[in-house]
């Protein structure tokens, strides 16, 4: 009797070594973390901070981000402002005021797809790719929509000119309707006074 119960004793020492190493062998799962991107766009105007829709739309914001990093957009001047309608920037031309006349014509060298997620909409604080009008041509212009410009999504009518949503402002919304509000009375869209990008400082939540 003794030496059954000596037995099970043994057994049970033996099945409890193994699931406790099977325990500490197993590899943790952490909980998934949602992160964000955000931006801080430093203008002569002052600040503009931004949260990038980096999971809804990993090639635009990936493209933004790669331009702000090598710091492409520090020294541009946003190019075209509209009251109740967009601020835009983006093109390296606007660096060089002897090439006035060909802003708004700039890029980075290349161009990227189009990329559109379901229920991002160009509304008011939103930030959207700029384009030419045709089908992916974007590259590194874009505009933060002053009003709701509905009319400018993919999913809307009329089918042409859409825009994808990439992100949206958090903080510094006065900030872009007093630059959208900038006098431009000696070329259309184009502000009197010089609105420029100082810098672009990335961080994640």
């Amino acid at each position: 009797m003794g030496s059954k119960l000596q037995y099970i004793a043994i057994v049970a020492l033996i099945i409890g070594i193994a699931i406790g190493y099977m325990i500490m062998s197993k590899e943790p799962q952490e909980a998934p973390v949602e992160e964000y991107t955000y931006v801080t766009i430093k203008t002569s105007m002052g600040d503009i901070e931004l949260e990038l829709f980096e999971k809804e739309m990993p090639l635009t914001v990936g493209n933004f981000l790669e331009l702000a990093q090598a710091d492409f957009y520090d020294g541009i001047k946003f190019h075209r402002v509209m009251p109740n309608f967009m601020i835009q920037a983006g093109d390296p031309k606007t660096k060089d005021d002897t090439l006035a006349a060909q802003w708004g014509s700039g890029g980075p060298g290349y161009t990227i797809e189009d990329e559109f997620a379901e229920g991002l909409s160009n509304l008011r604080g939103t930030i959207s790719m700029a384009n030419t009008g045709i089908p992916n041509s974007g590259g590194s212009q874009w505009f933060i929509n002053v009003g709701d410009n509905t009319f400018l999504d993919f999913d809307k009518q009329p089918a042409s000119s859409k825009h994808p949503v990439f992100g949206r402002v958090t903080s510094g919304m006065d900030i872009v309707d007093a630059i959208a509000n900038v006098p431009a009375t000696q070329v259309e869209t184009r502000p009197d006074e010089a609105v420029v990008i100082e810098d672009m400082v990335i961080g994640k939540n």
